[in-house]
C-alpha cells in the first residue's frame, strides 16, 4: 500500500488492483494525443458552426460563407483544418466543391455534445 500524494485527495491508500486493471486497458499515447487533437479542432466556435451547418446538409464554401457572414478565404481556411482532421469530406461537381461531414461518428459527437450543453442550459433555467 502506497500513500497518495495527490493535492486534492484526502485518502492515503492507492488501490493497487484497480490501478493495475486500468493501466492494462489504457490506450497508447499516440491514440490519446490524436483524440485530444480531435477535440482541439472542435474548440474553435467557427469550426463548430461549420459542423452545425454541415450536420444539416452538404454545402459549398459560398453557402457556408453566407451563413456565417465570413469571407470565402476565412471559411476555406477552417474547412481545411476540419478536412485535415478527417471531420469533413469534399466532392467536386463541375467547378464547385461541396462539403459534408466525414461520417456518422462526427455527426454523433456533435449531436451528443449539443445534447449535453442543452441539458445543462435547461437544468440551469429550471433552477431559476
Amino acid at each position: 500500500m502506497t500513500k497518495c500524494k495527490c493535492v486534492n485527495c484526502d485518502c492515503n491508500i492507492i488501490h493497487e488492483e484497480d490501478v493495475k486493471a486500468v493501466r492494462g486497458k489504457m490506450l497508447d499515447d499516440d491514440i490519446l494525443i490524436a483524440t485530444a487533437d480531435f477535440y482541439k479542432v472542435l474548440s474553435d466556435s467557427t469550426r463548430v458552426k461549420i459542423i452545425n451547418a454541415l450536420d444539416e446538409r452538404e454545402l459549398c464554401v459560398c453557402d457556408i460563407s453566407s451563413l456565417l457572414n465570413m469571407t470565402k478565404s476565412a471559411v476555406s481556411h477552417q474547412l481545411q483544418n476540419l478536412k485535415d482532421m478527417n471531420l469533413i469530406k469534399s466532392r467536386k461537381q463541375g467547378k464547385e466543391v461541396f462539403y459534408s461531414l466525414a461520417d456518422n461518428h462526427v455527426r454523433q459527437v456533435f449531436e451528443i455534445s449539443l445534447q449535453h450543453v442543452l441539458e445543462e442550459k435547461n437544468d440551469k433555467a429550471s433552477e431559476n
